[in-house]
């Protein structure tokens, strides 16, 4: 595979669309789990879930990352500072923030869901958007750029790893900095170049 990435912009919506699907990924989500309130997405079907994206998506900057091969979309990542995903800073959620006031920190970026295409499942795509998160939340002045995966799964391609695997999210260098669920590490990787080894969100 000769994977390329692009940010999920107003003019790469179409590629988003079919990689998604009629069935708009898992359960017709159209990634807006960490968006709405569970209210919402009780009421919302999948058509009303991919309007939301869509106006999302129009409105930028953009949500996430695409992942391409030969000019096909084969993965997704959803990436960008906190406050845009409110859902995920659920102080019940293993994914909550490390310290209050966390959420409302547009410096404080996170890595929230993938989404493979069926067939590029198992091939390392989440490393190449991993890396390409990286390097994007760099760009854009995060202090932290952040991630909630999952230690194990009983099947690499499963959809349970919608939330990436730990290994991956370590050999880039996020370390651990809380657990709340087993088995489910918030780790952290820090852009800030003054923090000192062994301040809270680890050494650099």
């Amino acid at each position: 595979m000769a994977i390329s990435t692009e940010l999920l912009t107003p003019e790469r919506w179409a590629d988003f669309e079919d990689l998604f699907g009629k069935q708009g990924a898992c359960y017709g989500c159209w990634c807006t789990a960490f968006r709405l309130p569970p209210a919402v997405r009780r009421e919302n079907n999948r058509e009303r879930n991919k309007d939301h994206m869509h106006r999302r998506v129009e409105e930028g900057p953009p949500p996430g990352i695409l992942a391409f091969d030969e000019g096909k979309a084969v993965g997704w990542m959803q990436v960008g500072p906190r406050p845009d995903i409110p859902q995920w800073n659920n102080g019940g959620r293993a994914s909550a923030p490390f310290e209050a006031g966390e959420e409302s920190d547009p410096s404080i970026w996170a890595i929230s869901c993938f989404f493979i295409r069926s067939g590029a499942r198992g091939k390392g795509l989440t490393h190449a958007l991993v890396s390409a998160g990286i390097d994007h939340a760099r760009e854009a002045g995060a202090r932290y750029l952040e991630a909630c995966p999952m230690d194990q799964s009983k099947n690499s391609r499963s959809l349970g790893l919608f939330v990436g695997s730990t290994r991956v999210f370590e050999k880039a260098g996020f370390q651990r900095i809380a657990e709340r669920k087993a088995g489910r590490p918030l780790v952290r990787l820090a852009f800030h170049e003054n923090q000192k080894a062994g301040e809270k969100g680890g050494p650099n």
